[in-house]
């Protein structure tokens, strides 16, 4: 007689309300053990293992029939876990900000201590999921865990306990029943960094709601907008193609896939004027070419546009506010961080204009890591 399988332990594990610390502590032991565990998710279950233990790994990589060569997913408890990665940051935040927790999977550059043996290439997989009952076990773990997807490779995520619990019977040391999954579908996988935004795994989240998030919408203004906000929008745009790895050719990634996009405009401009020499000569000098711009004025439809508008003086920020709707405008603010006012190069000399295009360029410096 062939000798039965061991079927793993089954708890019930609410998906509302605070679960007790001696099911935590359980969950969280079996996995400091090197053992394999299945906590719930809003999306479907997932088979968790402890990430630092190559053992573990192992194990489940076999329950689950998944290829070494793709990645595990760190799964985290709260948003400060994105700091223990490279830039992009700040995007990295807005997106976690937005969708977390919830069924989105973001796959970063780096890799933190302790999932060198789960990420692949340099980039690691990161998930915070929207169950209270995952969240309090990984808050537990003073390790990180990863999980993938309750199925054998290639089937269909399971979305109930009992399934799981008898799909991987003797792989499994314990099971959080935490009631059906509430989606019924794998989390969207979004990696973004240098050179790359690219939806690995379609989700619930659209492509350009991801990038609209991701993104800026950044606008530049001074006074006529010939001058100095459009040396500003020329300077931004090549700085964040710069940090975001944007090349030139037909194959290479836009500023646009990454959800940005910059402009500018004048407080007291008109319409279809074109840069001025100085601005058009001075940034020749650094490969940027302004010929076609046309000025732009301010206003409250234009200024809609914009996540952000940045003034190159105090009075331009000023200006703005009076211009625009109170509580309805995006925020305003000078350009330069540390409080500093752009003078305006207009009518002067050569020097004049590398002055203001050498100050704008380090306030935009300074503001990179605040957008990218």
């Amino acid at each position: 007689m062939s000798e039965r399988t061991p079927s793993p332990t089954v708890l019930p594990a609410p998906a509302a309300g605070p679960l007790s610390p001696e099911l935590v502590a359980r969950a969280r032991d079996a996995l400091a053990r090197g053992e394999l565990v299945a906590l719930p998710t809003e999306t479907v279950y997932g088979l968790a293992a402890r990430a630092d233990d190559g053992a573990a790994l192992a194990a489940l990589r076999a329950a689950k029939g998944r290829p070494d060569e793709l990645a595990l997913t760190w799964h985290v408890p709260e948003r400060g876990a994105l700091e223990r990665f490279d830039a992009p940051l700040a995007m990295a935040r807005r997106l976690a900000e937005r969708y977390w927790p919830g069924p989105l999977t973001l796959v970063l550059r780096g890799v933190p201590r302790g999932l060198e043996a789960a990420a692949r290439d340099g980039w690691t997989g990161v998930r915070l999921p929207a169950h209270v009952a995952c969240t309090a076990v990984l808050a537990a773990c003073d390790f990180p865990v990863v999980m993938t997807s309750a199925n054998r490779h290639g089937e269909a995520p399971l979305v109930r306990a009992p399934d799981v619990a008898e799909r991987f019977a003797g792989a499994l040391a314990l099971v959080l029943d935490g009631g059906p999954s509430r989606l019924g579908e794998a989390s969207g996988v979004l990696a973004i960094g240098p050179g790359r935004f690219e939806l690995l795994r379609e989700g619930l989240l659209r492509l350009e709601d991801l990038r609209r998030t991701a993104g800026l919408r950044l606008g530049f203004v001074c006074t006529g907008n010939t001058c100095r906000s459009p040396m500003a929008e020329s300077l931004a745009r090549a700085l964040l193609a710069e940090k975001l790895g944007v090349a030139g050719g037909r194959a290479a990634p836009t500023l646009a896939d990454f959800g940005f996009e910059v402009g500018s405009m004048g407080v007291m401009a008109s319409a279809g004027a074109p840069a001025s020499q100085g601005a058009r000569e001075v940034l020749a000098e650094r490969g940027l070419e302004l010929r076609v711009h046309r000025s732009r004025p301010a206003s409250p439809e234009l200024a809609a546009r914009y996540d952000r508008l940045y003034g190159m003086t105090r009075a331009h920020v000023d200006a703005l506010r009076v211009l625009l709707p109170p509580g309805r405008h995006p925020p305003l603010e000078l350009l330069d961080p540390g409080g500093e006012d752009i003078a305006d190069p207009m009518g002067g000399e050569r020097a004049d204009y590398q002055l203001a295009a050498r100050a704008i360029e380090r306030a935009l410096r300074a503001r990179l890591d605040e957008w990218v």
